[in-house]
């Protein structure tokens, strides 16, 4: 199999006049910036940067990103990407941990490694410095790739909620498989143009960013998610397929002048990071009215798990399998992937790492690899159950589940409901300590206009949610917790960090 790095040499050897990136007046062919990715491998050299070695970097989607990316590919070094707004102690954590050979930042993030100890210990460039910058633009003669398909190529860090963060490291195999199966399962053709604007400290942003090479397509940056901008890219680039996670579509179809773009270049919506809700997914279909609406399911450590490519049809379904996968759901708490759940009934979802895209372990974590990695199985930690046509439905995790009086509710049935009144321009729903009933139910609301908790609880009952399942309690907000890459912060609701809706929505005056 090939290993990225002659996959993008074999991309450029097939397509080496076609737009492969865009950053604002950045525009490079395929053969462009196979010559500027040469520029940065010679400068590694002048470094004594060696095969294996660890590159952190701390960088928004910017071209500089990409280049670096690929550059490590070619060079065989792992690339170990940071989210930008990292902490000093999580910057000097990453970088101990991945033992690191040199880091790269940007400007707009100096600050937080001005104050890591273990950053000063490297060597250190911004990409907005003279020095880097000369290198972009230096002449080297054309890099070769410096490993094949089993050398590691890159390590992401799970997101570390509950405890320190864990290097997910991949194989070049592994992550070109993925490349392979986003093109294959979003049906994407030779050309296409992508958004690029998940992050690529991001599993969603890096697999983006390989299937566009895959496919002769072009990556148009967006360094910073900004709806109006975003909306401005798909209309001047001709953005031809979506890849977001649902707070991102969220923010752009509800923008005041999303009528104002020509949206209709896109035919190919693609969502994953988090469940989308009944209600943005029927008006993302009636914004775009998209060729294919595809709801990938996966993970940084096996990229998918799942898809559903006709998600509209049967919303929530996660569908089935994706092409190098076999999944299960095993009963909550089970010992083994052979314990496996009726069809309809709640368990753990559980993938085979013997697939084409899984990763193999967690980097010096051997904790971690025994509570998630069992007989040939990664145990997700997501919950979720077969219907009878063998889709699957993924509830949330195990963790997030509410036990009220003895009842198992799941926050994504209840969101699902309450989305898809009209009122509701967002809601999460949580679980709070209650003396009788252990938690009860509760709904956090943005609201879109004036609608009132009587108003909303009165809708879940003719909606025909059990009444068990109602929220108990109802709290307005501005807006609701989210991570950089827009997931849902259950915790910090349920720790009560949030901020009360400032200002109610006001009646529009009658005509």
């Amino acid at each position: 199999m090939l290993d990225l790095g002659q996959s993008f040499i074999a991309s450029v050897a097939r397509d080496p006049n076609a737009l492969a990136i865009v950053d604002g007046d950045v525009r490079l062919t395929y053969s462009q910036w196979y010559a500027t990715i040469s520029a940065v491998v010679a400068h590694f050299d002048t470094l004594g940067l060696k095969p294996g070695d660890h590159v952190v970097t701390l960088l928004s989607n910017r071209y500089e990103a990409a280049t670096l990316h690929w550059a490590c590919q070619i060079a065989g070094l792992i690339i170990t990407p940071l989210n930008f707004r990292a902490k000093a102690d999580e910057i000097d954590y990453a970088i101990e941990d991945a033992e690191a050979r040199a880091l790269y930042i940007e400007d707009a993030w100096s600050e937080a490694v001005a104050a890591s100890e273990k950053a000063q210990t490297l060597p250190m460039l911004s990409v907005d410095g003279a020095d880097f910058q000369a290198t972009l633009a230096a002449d080297a003669p054309l890099a070769d790739a410096r490993v094949g398909a089993d050398a590691w190529s890159v390590m992401l860090y799970t997101s570390g909620t509950t405890s320190k963060p864990k290097g997910v490291p991949r194989r070049h195999r592994a992550e070109r498989a993925g490349g392979i199966a986003h093109v294959a399962q979003n049906v994407y053709g030779h050309g296409e143009c992508t958004l690029g604007v998940m992050p690529l400290y991001h599993t969603m942003g890096v697999r983006s960013l390989i299937a566009m090479s895959v496919i002769g397509g072009t990556f148009v940056c967006l360094p910073r998610f900004d709806a109006e901008r975003a909306l401005a890219l798909i209309a001047e680039e001709r953005i031809t397929n979506l890849y977001l996670v649902p707070t991102l579509y969220h923010d752009l179809v509800h923008h005041p002048r999303f009528a104002e773009f020509d949206v209709s270049s896109v035919r190919k919506l693609g969502f994953a990071g988090a469940s989308m809700t009944d209600g943005l997914l029927k008006k993302l279909d009636a914004a775009f009215k998209p060729d294919l609406f595809v709801n990938h399911y996966g993970s940084s450590e096996i990229y998918t798990f799942t898809v559903d490519q006709n998600a509209v049809a049967k919303p929530g379904s996660a569908g089935r399998a994706g092409i190098n996968q076999q999944i299960r759901v095993v009963t909550l708490g089970a010992p083994s992937p052979d314990d496996l759940a009726p069809t309809g009934e709640e368990g753990e979802i559980v993938a085979l790492l013997a697939g084409d895209e899984s990763f193999e372990g967690y980097w010096k974590r051997p904790d971690a690899d025994a509570k998630a990695l069992r007989d040939g199985w990664y145990f997700t930690g997501d919950s979720g159950y077969f219907d009878a046509d063998g889709n699957l439905f993924v509830v949330g995790r195990v963790d997030d589940m509410i036990i009220t009086g003895g009842e198992n509710v799941s926050p994504i049935e209840v969101e699902s409901c309450l989305s898809l009144n009209d009122a509701v321009a967002d809601v999460a729903v949580v679980g709070l300590p209650d003396e009788r009933w252990g938690k009860i139910v509760a709904a956090f609301v943005k609201r879109a206009k004036p609608v009132e908790q009587s108003d909303l609880d009165a809708w879940c009952r003719e909606s025909g949610l059990a009444n068990f399942k109602r929220p108990r309690k109802y709290v307005f907000v501005d807006e609701l917790p989210k991570s950089p890459v827009g997931k849902l912060l259950r915790r910090k609701l349920a720790a009560g960090e949030y901020e009360p809706e400032s200002s109610p929505p006001t009646k529009e005056p009658a005509a």
